[in-house]
């Protein structure tokens, strides 16, 4: 998907931008006594980039995170997380690196000394330049302002020669310009299109995925790349009212031989709940989920085949989901993005673990209500109201690296709009691109198993009997841009997805190919 390519007709636009923003921020700075400039009232939105390799990544990122907030930076948004080869200096570890964006009332040289004490505080010491380090923070982008001191320069001299800098600070853009600071910074570019005609120039997105530069996910004890292969999340209903096998895994020994099932036939990941979801489901108590998942999930989490494996917790309620991640649960899987427990989003923020954010209007009993229907565009709307939610989800501290979206097929949706979405989930990361670009590049899960759309269109009553159609969705979701399916029938669907996953890998190694699969 090339996102930036959407841009393009606004290029005339930037230019203008690009030659009254320098005017303006020249002016301002060269009107000053001084050569620096601080800033103590107004809040200015500020871009911060991270780095580390020494010692644990993620942590030191996490605790880098939390010290920017006590010493008054506001964090707004992230860019994705990358595992990148060093630079300058090449005989050292790979680097994890990401940037923020912040709103601060600190003027630039007190967040240059409040930044300088973090990394201290985090062990850094000093040693050679662009040498190994637990944590380095660079201040990219102050506000509107070009700064230059014997100790700081913005913006920072070398963003424009880094791709692991550019690709993060790309992501905490949209593709639309959408205010006067960030026409700012585009003016600042070495280049007239613009930060993207900067990240093009060095490679943009073709650089994804090699060797020196992989937009990763921490999941468990590692990083995923998404972009290798499409994965597989076998799903087992603990319920008695599941559309699809309600009562079937009731009991430990049927739950646990499912789980054995699911993994021999290739299951990446295993999808627990204890609260149906169905069309019209009652909600039952926290008490009662809990009691029906704990003893399966730590049965399930002992097992040696789950070894290498993930395990993820279907839930609305966020006191199961920290209860779950307490037993070995790696991912919070929540069909209502935080909207039914307005705790859960705080909550996950200090798990510290992947969330999905499914979209959905109202609740179960009240999802396929007619004016929870009700769509002009759905793949627009269904992608606004779903960035709506992960936006807040950042502000309250759970990272653009963390999220997984859901499009939510089947959940407040009729047969033509589950159609819609399959089909259109280009245009769903191209939407949400407008505002966020992290976002967009967020992998995507798909779950259409079984669902009654299908029974719709290919006159199949009984669930179990939607398994072929299942195939064929889960084939179209994939090439259409789909990174994880959550499936009944992992054996029949892992197929499918080898294959267009090898489909997808020949048309990158041949682009010429103008085919879209």
């Amino acid at each position: 998907m090339h996102i930036f390519k959407q841009l393009l007709p606004g290029i005339s636009q930037l230019n203008g931008a690009r030659k009254y923003y320098q005017a303006s921020c020249f002016a301002f700075i060269h009107s000053c006594p001084k050569s620096s400039v601080e800033v103590h009232s107004e809040d200015q939105e500020v871009v911060i980039a991270l780095g580390s390799n020494v010692g644990d990544r993620l942590h030191n990122f996490n605790e880098a995170l939390q010290l920017m907030k006590k010493s008054g930076m506001q964090i707004t948004r992230h860019g994705c997380l990358y595992e990148t080869a060093p630079a300058y200096v090449t005989d050292q570890p790979n680097f994890l690196n990401s940037a923020v964006r912040a709103v601060t009332k600190l003027g630039p040289h007190e967040l240059l000394g409040a930044l300088k004490r973090i990394e201290k505080d985090l062990g850094r010491t000093q040693g050679i330049r662009y040498g190994p380090r637990p944590i380095d923070l660079d201040i990219l982008f102050y506000g509107k302002l070009k700064v230059r001191s014997e100790t700081l320069t913005i913006p920072h001299e070398r963003i424009w020669e880094r791709p692991f800098v550019i690709a993060p600070l790309m992501d905490l853009l949209g593709s639309a310009i959408d205010s006067d600071v960030v026409a700012c910074w585009h003016s600042f570019s070495t280049h007239s299109g613009g930060l993207f005609k900067s990240w093009e120039k060095l490679g943009g997105d073709s650089l994804i995925g090699k060797e020196g530069l992989k937009r990763v996910l921490p999941i468990g004890n590692g990083l995923w790349d998404w972009s290798t292969k499409t994965s597989i999340m076998g799903i087992l209903n603990l319920t008695p009212d599941s559309f699809s096998d309600g009562g079937k895994f009731e009991s430990l020994e049927a739950a646990v031989a499912q789980v054995q099932l699911m993994i021999s036939e290739g299951a990446d990941m295993i999808d627990i709940g204890a609260q149906s979801t169905r069309p019209m489901a009652s909600r039952i108590s926290v008490e009662q989920e809990l009691d029906r998942l704990i003893p399966v999930l730590e049965a399930v989490v002992r097992m040696p085949e789950v070894e290498g494996k993930l395990v993820s917790v279907d839930t609305f309620h966020s006191e199961v989901a920290s209860e779950a991640v307490s037993k070995g649960a790696h991912i919070v899987n929540d069909v209502s993005a935080g909207q039914l427990d307005s705790n859960m989003l705080s909550i996950v923020a200090g798990l510290r673990v992947p969330y999905i954010a499914m979209h959905m209007r109202g609740d179960p009993s009240t999802m396929q209500n007619s004016e929870n229907l009700q769509y002009d565009d759905v793949c627009k709307q269904v992608a606004s109201e779903l960035l709506l939610r992960v936006r807040d989800a950042e502000v309250l501290g759970i990272p653009a690296w963390r999220i997984i979206i859901d499009p939510g097929i089947g959940f407040s949706k009729n047969t033509e709009q589950n159609l819609d979405i399959l089909m259109g989930l280009p245009n769903i990361q191209e939407e949400i691109g407008r505002r966020s670009l992290a976002l967009s590049h967020a992998p995507i899960m798909i779950g259409p198993s079984r669902k009654k759309f299908l029974g719709e269109v290919c006159n199949r009553k009984a669930a179990i009997e939607r398994d072929p159609a299942t195939v064929a969705s889960v084939t179209a979701g994939v090439l259409a841009g789909a990174n994880i399916v959550r499936v009944h029938n992992v054996r029949d669907n892992l197929d499918a997805v080898k294959l267009c996953d090898a489909m997808r890998r020949q048309k990158r190694a041949f682009p010429q190919i103008k085919n879209d699969l």
